[in-house]
């Protein structure tokens, strides 16, 4: 009898927590003690544990027997730790060598015949533990692929409890193999997440010249969109196409969004790795949570954080909630989540690309030349301030989404592909990169107003446009500087080194809310 220590790693959001797992088994009344806050999903794991220790043909000590997660303070939540405890307690009873646990991470959540279970995390995990020096790691099979999108990291892939302790006595059971290596090219398999998006191109949208124009800028340049306008205009088929427009995730990108979606548990088990801009429409009757993220005692990501470096997409914006679309003025301005909860406190990364899709009322129909509105003033109103002012003020492009024509319907005149729309907006973000390169930011649409004005002044005759509008009260500060960013992002579409006077004038055109 004796002591055993192993490595596993704490979650609270996305920000993971080195845990060492430590087991004391000793004489005594007979006893499995667990210390060191654990949640109730993980005080159950006792009775995990002992069922897969049983099961896996190992026996039971019956010893007072007691296991200590350190840090003490941190709180520890889920069932991740199940496989560390398991093998803590065989190896402080002599059961398996301690010399292979020094500095082996182990994740994962143990069956009562011993089978390992996939757990959400552990790309974060797994990035958490190398941060901090660790290299080697087990993990389920299930999540093998995503723990292996770390370079740093060598992994094994495991089935069951009894074959990590083979793999730890030295001895592999035939009937149970080590998982199989990665695929030839060393690289696993890669998705968008949501594969739906796939064959949606912008030439299927008929007219709508100036919608599609307003969309193209969005995605060169990472502005918030506003499309509003009657029921069959196209909004919504405009909004999808965004995340056609968008280039590649770069890696580091790429694992941002993967690590989010691991702890959201969205991560297929075989194509792990998010290189694809996501694209999340929750409904409007989704919950504030639901949106920003949240829960009870474990917080997960909502869908804002799983929207990161994507589209978050509301349809029918003034039918949510305004408690819960005031809710991402934060993540709008800061890029950043953050949910409090009595026990902890979760960040989560949120820097997404809005995109609103609005009827002008109720009815749908206020401002038709074919349909007659059947709404009252007083309801017109208050049915657009659902959309409050400061919302709206964040808002970069505000587009109003005409009835397309009878003779555009019969001869489906549409517009460019998603392809050639999409070559402009990389070599736009390219542009912006280049620019951009000495500074935190990447496109046009993340620059703060005081940093735009000093790394990118515009010239006098530029600069009329926005400054006449301030003078009459046009816009606000805030409204000036997203327009400067929109005539920013005009200029690199068009391959121009500086904005003009006209990109900046039909900047304020998008920004006031111009008629497709």
């Amino acid at each position: 009898m004796g002591l055993a220590r192993v490595s596993a790693v704490g979650l609270v959001g996305v920000t993971g927590h080195v845990v060492d797992v430590e087991a004391d088994v000793a004489s005594g009344v007979p006893a499995f003690t667990l210390v060191g806050l654990p949640d109730a999903a993980l005080a159950e794991s006792r009775d995990r544990v002992r069922a897969a220790v049983v099961n896996t043909g190992e026996g039971w000590v019956p010893r007072r027997i007691t296991v200590s997660l350190s840090p003490a303070s941190l709180p520890k939540r889920g069932s991740a730790f199940d496989l560390a405890i398991a093998v803590a307690v065989l190896a402080a009873r002599g059961a398996v060598p301690n010399a292979p646990l020094e500095g082996v991470v182990m994740l994962g959540e143990l069956g009562l015949d011993g089978r390992l279970l996939p757990v959400r995390g552990v790309l974060p995990a797994v990035l958490t533990a190398t941060t901090a020096g660790l290299r080697q790691f087990v993990v389920p099979e299930a999540n093998a692929g995503e723990a292996r999108l770390v370079p740093e990291a060598t992994v094994l892939g495991a089935r069951s409890l009894r074959q990590v302790v083979a793999v730890l006595r030295g001895e592999v059971p035939p009937h149970e193999p080590l998982c199989p290596p990665p695929a030839s090219d060393g690289s696993p398999g890669a998705t968008s997440v949501d594969e739906t998006m796939a064959g949606l191109d912008l030439a299927d949208v008929v007219g709508q010249a100036a919608a599609r124009r307003a969309v193209e800028i969005a995605a060169g340049g990472h502005h918030h969109v506003l499309l509003w306008g009657p029921p069959g205009t196209g909004k919504t088929m405009l909004a999808r196409r965004i995340p056609g427009l968008l280039p590649d995730l770069g890696t580091r990108e790429a694992l941002e969004v993967s690590a989010i979606h691991s702890v959201a548990g969205l991560l297929p088990p075989d194509r792990p790795l998010v290189t694809r801009p996501p694209f999340a429409d929750p409904h409007h009757s989704a919950s504030v949570p639901a949106i920003i993220g949240g829960g009870g005692k474990v917080i997960r990501p909502g869908a804002a954080s799983c929207a990161h470096r994507g589209i978050l997409f509301l349809d029918e914006a003034p039918e949510f909630g305004v408690t819960t679309l005031d809710a991402l003025r934060q993540p709008l301005e800061q890029g950043v989540i953050t949910v409090s909860r009595a026990e902890a406190t979760a960040r989560f990364p949120a820097r997404f690309l809005l995109a609103l899709a609005a009827n002008p009322c109720p009815c749908g129909y206020h401002g038709s030349r074919r349909t007659q509105c059947t709404c009252t003033p007083q309801v017109v109103r208050r049915y657009g301030n659902r959309l409050t002012a400061p919302v709206r003020d964040r808002l970069d492009l505000n587009i109003r989404v005409g009835e397309i024509s009878r003779a555009d319907l019969v001869e489906r005149v549409g517009g460019e592909s998603s392809r050639q729309v999409a070559e402009r907006v990389e070599a736009a973000r390219e542009r912006q990169a280049r620019r951009l390169a000495e500074t935190p930011w990447r496109v046009n649409g993340e620059v703060p107003g005081p940093e735009l004005r000093r790394c990118s002044p515009l010239t006098a005759e530029a600069a009329e446009p926005v400054a006449a509008a301030l003078r009459r009260g046009a816009v606000t500060a805030r409204g000036a500087d997203r327009a400067v960013r929109v005539a920013w992002t005009v200029a690199d579409l068009a391959g121009r080194n500086a904005p003009r006077s006209d990109d900046v004038a039909e900047a304020l055109l998008y920004r006031r809310g111009m008629a497709a």
